[in-house]
């Protein structure tokens, strides 16, 4: 018997996933709880496991596929329920409740569109829905293509080249017929050549090099082969004086209007895909643009910048450090920054909140979950170092390392990217001073951190190398005043410039 498995529900309020990658192939033995496939949702990777005890039957969508939450992705023969395809096949004809679609398919052998899957007389063709849908598309019958995938599985590419080879060979049959090339008089034939505006066909033709050794040109024309780039000895001549090539200014404009039009030409003739790359627009990276678009342009930002001089808490943290390593932990500024950004928090409850406009409501928080931005191959994610009040700097620093390393290596889970209550983004671990952050929606204050280095600082009149970090506060306009924010940077900067009242916190 055959067993559908849909995709399930794998994250809050997902409704459709992308198939990162199978697990498994078709006719491959599975075990109940069987991670059979990765699928991202969101901005977290999650293994979908098999329902049964049994073989794979049939892979539907195929991998970068994304699909819908509810739509079956994997068919399996459940062992002891049933044999092989023949005698699901046979016994199709009464079709039970779970020999839905692949049971019933074969029989339908009409024009109807999921039907095409079984119209041919060898037995089913396996292909995705969307190499389907795509063959519809573009006029291919499916069950002349061969396909290329998993046990002869179709896929879209393989519908994309059946149809580029049957375009191609219609096209040639129609320029090749006959003798028009020759006799077809006007323009058709030799239309590359002698077709269009006439200037561009023969003009690559005229591209030849003289490569001569040494070339006579007055200081005019000298001028203007440097403007175009032009190799004087390059240039035909059409003059000798002295037994010497000539060349004028007119032979070196010719010649470099010919290399333009040659250049061209070529560029021309590049298949596209030669020149650009084109790049889907889908999984982490649609969600990444998705949320800033809806934080953009849903809350009114605002950003606050400063400065604070930190030489303490750059001696604090060297001398930290050691012990730090002693214990296996790597130190980072970044503990700091949290313990004083949730010491400010506390201070200025306003930016540790949301807005609530469908209640109509202020929502003010009295925990601290800190999300802390990173950047991944796949994207910028935001992993959360939960109850940051509760945890001293080297656990911290313990959950910082470990969640952003999760978040690079695509192990996170999806609790581990919610829930935070303000974020800070650290862009100066690759360099700047100052950046406009987006709001993590549906936070109000988002924490930018500039570069830490020593930069020239007025002091007591006179202009000396501080440590100093550049700061850049993001707010939610409706709910958070400019004054907020610069009340909250001044109690942030005290922290970060006298480290040691964080013992108090």
């Amino acid at each position: 018997m055959v067993r559908e498995f849909k995709l399930p529900d794998v994250g809050e309020g997902v409704s459709e996933g992308e198939i990162v990658s199978w697990l498994v192939e078709e006719g491959d033995t599975v075990s109940e709880d069987m991670p059979v496939a990765e699928v991202e949702t969101d901005k977290a990777i999650v293994e979908v496991p098999s329902p049964v005890n049994g073989t794979v039957r049939e892979i539907i969508p195929d991998e970068g596929e994304v699909v819908k939450v509810g739509s079956v992705i994997i068919t399996f023969n459940v062992e002891g329920e049933a044999d092989d395809a023949e005698t699901e096949s046979a016994a199709s004809d009464e079709a039970t409740e779970s020999q839905t679609e692949t049971a019933e398919e074969p029989e339908v052998s009409g024009d109807e569109t999921d039907a095409e899957e079984a119209s041919t007389g060898e037995g089913r063709v396996f292909a995705a829905p969307s190499a389907r849908r795509l063959a519809r598309e573009l006029g291919v019958d499916i069950a002349t293509v061969e396909g290329s995938g998993p046990s002869g599985r179709v896929t879209e590419q393989d519908v994309r080249q059946a149809a580029e080879s049957g375009a191609e060979t219609e096209d040639s049959s129609g320029s090749t017929g006959g003798p028009s090339p020759q006799s077809g008089g006007a323009t058709s034939g030799p239309s590359p050549n002698a077709g269009g505006g006439g200037t561009s066909g023969p003009a690559p033709t005229n591209v030849e090099s003289a490569d001569r050794d040494q070339t006579l040109a007055a200081p005019a024309t000298r001028r203007i082969a440097d403007e175009q780039g032009v190799d004087l000895n390059k240039v035909p001549a059409t003059e000798q004086r002295d037994g010497q090539a000539f060349v004028t200014s007119e032979a070196v404009m010719e010649y470099a209007e010919a290399q333009q039009r040659a250049q061209q030409a070529d560029a021309a003739a590049t298949p596209e895909g030669e020149r650009v790359e084109r790049i889907q627009y889908k999984g982490v990276r649609k969600t990444i643009g998705d949320a800033m678009v809806n934080s953009k342009f849903s809350a009114p930002h605002v950003t606050h910048h400063d400065t604070a001089v930190v030489d303490n808490l750059v001696e604090t943290r060297e001398r930290l450090k050691p012990e730090a390593e002693d214990r296996g932990i790597s130190l980072t500024y970044m503990p700091f920054v949290m313990k004083a950004v949730v010491a400010a928090l506390k201070q200025h409850p306003k930016l540790n909140a949301e807005l609530d406009e469908e209640a109509g409501e202020i929502i003010r928080k009295k925990y601290y979950n800190i999300g802390v931005a990173a950047a991944t191959d796949a994207g910028l994610m935001v992993p959360v170092v939960d109850d940051v009040d509760h945890k001293g700097l080297l656990q911290i620093s313990s959950e910082v390392n470990e969640v952003v390393q999760k978040a690079r290596d695509r192990s996170i889970s999806r609790d581990e990217l919610q829930g935070s209550t303000f974020s800070i983004t650290n862009f100066g671990a690759i360099g700047g001073e100052y950046a406009t952050p987006i709001l993590n929606d549906p936070e109000v204050g988002i924490l930018g951190i500039g570069e830490l280095k020593q930069r020239p600082v007025v002091e007591d009149g006179e202009v000396v190398a501080k440590h100093t970090l550049p700061i850049s506060l993001s707010i939610d306009h409706r709910i958070v005043d400019g004054a907020d924010a610069a009340a909250f940077a001044n109690t942030f900067i005290e922290y970060v410039e006298n480290p040691e009242l964080l013992l108090l916190e």
